[in-house]
């Protein structure tokens, strides 16, 4: 039984494996959009998503120089790296996670296998707002009972409003 196994195989030694996600990763970030099968899309979904996390953390240099040596160890690419530090993260910057979209593309002539593109999300000009400045840091909220309360003083507002608006459209139409 498998219980607790977690990650994908993909039919491969452990080293081919992290070969094989290393160079994915390093093209993903290098041209933003790449095609592939769809478990390879799941499994390079979860081992580039916390490297694009572990860039967000600029709160000092050290921290910087450290993420930096990290990232590297799992890329192997310094030109990767220094796109990810100088262009992706960035963009990210206000994202709480989820950088990552993979869409189904169909089956593969020939082996029938099943084709995906994973891309990131903040880079795509079709589905996003398109090129946009550097967003501020998310603000970490509690999620309490203070949203429930101003939605609903906006409700009494927009429904005094309306009604003040028919019963001047009733009055208009009598005279």
């Amino acid at each position: 039984m498998r219980h607790g196994k977690k990650g994908n195989k993909l039919s491969r030694t452990a080293s081919h494996r992290r070969a094989l996600l290393m160079n994915l990763g390093c093209q993903l970030i290098t041209y933003k959009r790449i095609t592939t099968t769809l478990a390879k899309a799941k499994a390079l979904r979860t081992y580039i998503e916390p490297l694009i996390t572990k860039t967000k953390n600029t709160s000092s240099k050290e921290a910087i120089m450290h993420n930096h040596r990290i990232v590297f160890s799992y890329l192997n690419d310094k030109a990767a790296v220094k796109e990810l530090f100088t262009v992706v993260a960035p963009k990210v910057a206000g994202r709480p996670g989820g950088y990552t979209r993979i869409i189904k593309l169909g089956a593969r002539t020939g082996d029938n296998a099943e084709i995906a593109m994973i891309e990131l999300v903040d880079f795509n000009e079709i589905y996003g707002k398109g090129i946009t400045a550097a967003a501020e840091p998310a603000k970490k909220t509690r999620r309490a009972g203070g949203a429930k309360k101003k939605a609903d003083d906006t409700e009494v507002e927009v429904t005094t409003e309306v009604a003040n608006e028919a019963t001047t459209d009733t009055e208009e139409t009598k005279a």
